[in-house]
């Protein structure tokens, strides 16, 4: 690999990998993006490159791997302060409440969509949705604060935190057709709400994001096949 060359291992699906690649645009750098079969036949690059988890997304950098995409957007800032806009805050605290909100995201909101989206029980999918919104609630009021009346999380201009949610965009938009609610409504979260149609309108948001309808199409594609996987499964238990 050529010095400098940057090569993205992803799937056109993953969010992690869409944040990957929202900030690669939004810093203008050129890369080499691999598309990865990752349900059926991963590539030993990737293999090799993520053998802890086996999973996109993976920048390669040099020939070094840096894996998952919160530590991947950081390095992509830190690893290129000449080229683009900063991405991180570029005050300490300022970065330290960025990364907060940041995991708050993966871990709460993230966590519960996946719940309502996949709970295995009605209730299960209910108390999903509960608690989804209780994560948009509190995001909504993290908005206001840092965004300080401006268009974005970043300010004036896009930043780590809306890198970071707007990678998961496409599925959230897809939130009324694959879990029976709509995610950011006008009415309880009027700023989370308007944040998406701006960030949406981004070129590096249109280059990037999947269509929605696309990603609905997938989602339901995938939960019939592990639907259908789970009934195999059992069947084979009970014959046993």
């Amino acid at each position: 690999m050529a010095e400098g060359e940057l090569k993205l291992l992803g799937t056109w699906a993953s969010v992690w990998a869409c944040r990957v690649r929202l900030a690669l645009h939004l810093k203008g750098l050129s890369y080499e993006y691999v598309e990865e079969e990752i349900f059926s036949n991963k590539s030993e690059l990737l293999l090799k490159s993520n053998p802890v988890h086996k999973k996109v997304p993976v920048l390669i950098h040099n020939g070094k791997p840096v894996c998952e995409s919160r530590i991947i957007v950081e390095y992509i800032d830190e690893a290129f302060p000449a080229i683009g806009p900063s991405i991180l805050p570029a005050d300490p605290y300022d970065r330290a409440v960025a990364r907060f909100w940041a995991a708050y995201i993966d871990d709460k909101l993230e966590a519960e969509w996946v719940r309502a989206y996949r709970g295995e029980t009605e209730e299960e999918k209910r108390e999903g949705r509960k608690q989804m919104f209780v994560a948009v609630e509190n995001l909504e009021a993290a908005f206001k604060e840092l965004s300080k009346g401006k268009p974005f999380f970043g300010g004036d201009t896009t930043g780590y935190l809306d890198v970071m949610l707007g990678g998961l965009l496409s599925w959230q938009l897809g939130s009324e057709a694959l879990c029976g609610v709509e995610l950011y409504d006008a009415a309880r979260t009027p700023l989370l709400s308007a944040w998406a149609q701006r960030f949406g309108a981004l070129d590096a948001a249109k280059a990037v994001l999947p269509d929605v309808g696309r990603v609905v199409e997938f989602a339901k594609m995938r939960r019939a096949q592990i639907a259908a996987a789970a009934e195999a499964a059992a069947a084979v238990a009970t014959k046993n």
